[in-house]
């Protein structure tokens, strides 16, 4: 087990993992001083990483809390990741704009 630490329920990982990585030795000083940025060991990975969107500089849409029914999310999710901009899009459609 890793020193110092000890298994802590609700955290996001069960038991199992936990002991499936709680013998993992620790780093000796030859290989922290081998360490090399992330960037540098796998530049394909993070240049994707990099290229991600990031925060708008001037949002053109507002966060809003808004209960639908379950059903019409399950249709909207159904048809693969952008259901929020398709849901938008509908709403957008019935309102005339």
């Amino acid at each position: 087990m890793t020193k110092g630490k000890a298994f802590k329920p609700g955290q996001g990982y069960s038991q199992q993992d936990w002991d499936e990585v709680s013998d993992s030795p620790e780093l000796t000083e030859a290989e922290i001083r081998a360490a090399r940025p992330f960037a540098e060991a796998f530049p394909d990975l993070a240049e994707s990483v990099r290229r991600t969107r990031g925060p708008q500089k001037a949002p053109v849409k507002r966060l809003v809390s808004l209960r639908l029914s379950q059903d019409v999310i399950d249709r909207f999710k159904a048809a693969g990741p952008g259901w929020q901009s398709r849901i938008d899009d509908a709403l957008r459609k019935a309102a005339g704009l």
